[in-house]
């Protein structure tokens, strides 16, 4: 009971919030799916004119459809980017298969004898497909509309985790901050907008069976729905053409409770000092590994990082970092990217080692090397790109000499639940885990200096510096501003006290003085 009040309450206070994700959905998927009823109408029709086509053309539409929405989006990240783009790609080649195959089946369970009454009353092969063949089989190629429509926009939801609007970063942004009430919230408007839209696309199909039945206006409603699709297809490129537009600062953050406060800082300081409009786009998947190529496109402008994540992960550096390498850094980022590092916050997010605290009791456990005895016996849990890192997973186990029995990849968001339902023995956490301190579990100490510094600090893009030195100036006031433990409770503040990021972010910039 008390999560439904919670929901409700979220609901009304943040009703704008999710009006503008509302209309994002709406947007993503109804350029795929006005794409797909262009394209996906067009194939149906050349494989029933191309019989020999079908199979084939079916077959390759049925593999792409089978390959994990997840996988789909990364393979499209390396040619198009993050961001709307790739989502409506991806989400138009899911929607290919229903709308493909809904035309092809309508058109062939059409009696041949009509075709051929047509056909001999002197129309042309064109003439007889508009004018008979479309509107007998409308029904059915409406039932795949129908069919896709509902789909698509369920499926819109994933969009967000390559940087996309809509609602699924509400539920991500959920997820990450342990608010299982903004999750919950996300999720139910997706399902009332594809209920709804299954609903009024379920009037329109029934209403073209009476038509069709009646042979009535049959040429219209085709006309009108090809006149519909193109309409969406032009108001989407001109959206997109205009949200592409900037003299704006794009922000872009990573799926962390802290990225999602700096986020917000970032926006308020640079609105404040300088005049310009931020947009932030929260909670990119992948962090680094998809919102670095988005700085390169031009598609964000500015980003927190880590200084040791940027050495190892960016520039492809096998050795450990410390903060003595800072002016490499700095150096090669600029020489390499024309990106720098501006407004280092003060604070080092470094890597830990938790172990639940029963575990670490029964084994005495108290440094990474004791972990080395029992490993084999425990169940480690990670993010999925710990997995990846140069300094990540592989490495460490080697360092310490570990063999666990088995791991875990687990969202940000989710590691610390799964600590506590047992579901894994020891995980990954950040020195400045909101959770950290609330959590059952034992931190173990670094004894052989593992992990390297990860300082944080804005990165922004040369090109942008240039064109407002302003920018520049309101970001090192940021310097040197947030420690450690208030870091740490800003996380707190959001983890498990339910609070905003924005809300948070301002209260801690007024506090420091940084905003009037």
């Amino acid at each position: 009971m008390e999560l439904v009040q919670a929901v409700i309450a979220i609901f009304a206070e943040r009703s704008a919030f999710f009006l503008q994700l509302m209309i994002e959905h709406l947007w993503i998927s109804g350029a795929a799916i006005g794409i797909a009823i262009v394209l996906g109408g067009a194939a149906g029709v050349l494989i029933h004119c191309y019989e020999r086509a079908a199979a084939p053309t079916l077959g390759t539409v049925n593999f792409l459809y089978t390959i994990p929405s997840i996988s789909m989006l990364g393979f499209l990240i390396p040619f198009f980017g993050i961001g709307n783009r790739s989502a409506i790609i991806a989400l138009t080649i899911y929607a290919l298969l229903p709308m493909v195959r809904a035309t092809h089946t309508g058109l062939a369970q059409i009696p041949p004898s009509l075709v051929e009454a047509a056909g001999s009353l002197g129309g042309s092969s064109f003439h007889v497909l508009m004018r008979v063949q479309i509107p007998l089989a409308m029904p059915v190629i409406m039932s795949g509309i129908r069919n896709m429509a509902t789909m698509t926009i369920a499926l819109a939801g994933i969009a967000s985790f390559i940087g996309a609007g809509g609602l699924g970063v509400a539920i991500y942004r959920g997820i990450t901050t342990n608010n299982p009430a903004l999750t919950i919230a996300g999720s139910l408007l997706i399902a009332v907008l594809a209920l709804v839209v299954d609903g009024a696309l379920g009037w329109v199909e029934h209403a073209m069976k009476e038509w069709a039945q009646a042979r009535v206006c049959g040429r219209k409603c085709s006309a009108y729905a090809a006149a519909a699709a193109v309409l969406l297809i032009a108001v989407s490129s001109v959206t997109y053409g205009f949200f592409g537009k900037a003299d704006v600062v794009h922000i872009a953050t990573k799926p962390m409770t802290e990225q999602l406060i700096i986020g917000e800082m970032l926006k308020l300081v640079i609105e404040h000092d300088t005049g310009l409009e931020a947009r932030i786009t929260a909670g990119v998947g992948g962090g680094t590994s998809n919102i670095h190529p988005g700085m390169e496109s031009g598609a964000f402008d500015i980003y927190p990082e880590y200084t040791g994540t940027g050495w190892n992960m960016v520039l492809k550096e096998e050795s450990k970092y410390s903060e003595d390498m800072f002016p490499k850094l700095a150096e090669e980022y600029e020489r390499r990217f024309d990106m720098h590092w501006v407004g280092m916050y003060g604070f080092n997010d470094t890597f830990g080692i938790a172990v639940r605290r029963e575990i670490a009791e029964q084994y005495d456990l108290h440094t990474y090397s004791d972990l080395r005895r029992v490993a084999p016996q425990l169940v480690f849990g990670a993010e999925y790109d710990f997995f990846e890192r140069a300094d990540g997973y592989l490495a460490l186990c080697k360092a310490y000499g570990l063999d666990f029995a088995r791991t875990v990849d687990l969202d940000i968001g989710l590691k610390y639940q799964a600590l506590a339902n047992k579901q894994i023995d020891v995980m990954i956490v950040f020195t400045t885990d909101g959770q950290l301190a609330a959590a059952d579990a034992r931190v173990l100490t670094d004894d052989e200096g593992f992990f390297p510094s990860y300082r944080c600090g804005n990165v922004v893009r040369g090109e942008v510096l240039e064109r407002h030195p302003e920018l520049g100036t309101a970001l090192e006031r940021l310097t040197d501003s947030i420690s450690d433990e208030e870091m740490a409770a800003m996380n707190y503040a959001v983890e498990t006290e339910g609070r905003e990021p924005r809300a948070v972010a301002e209260e801690f910039l007024r506090a420091k003085g940084l905003l009037q």
